[in-house]
């Protein structure tokens, strides 16, 4: 399942966001959005294989507060 991130703090690299999702199961790849100029736009995708782990991390992670910013989760369209 592909899960969008929103919110996320401009210092935070790829491997802590993983690694956030990883406490839900298996991820097979984490993208940050940037802009035409190289800069992060404060969003991004998670990709779980399995649907009930990226469900389980969407309802424990939407809202949250991670590196003092409130996350914004949810199964991309």
């Amino acid at each position: 399942m592909k899960i969008f991130v929103g919110n996320i703090p401009s210092h935070v690299m790829l491997e802590e966001a993983r690694m956030l999702f990883e406490a839900y199961g298996a991820v097979d790849d984490v993208t940050f959005i940037v802009d035409e100029d190289g800069r992060f736009r404060g969003f991004g995708f998670v990709q779980m294989p399995n649907d009930d782990d990226a469900r389980a991390a969407i309802s424990d992670l939407n809202g949250s507060d991670w590196w003092g910013t409130s996350l914004t989760v949810s199964e991309a369209l």
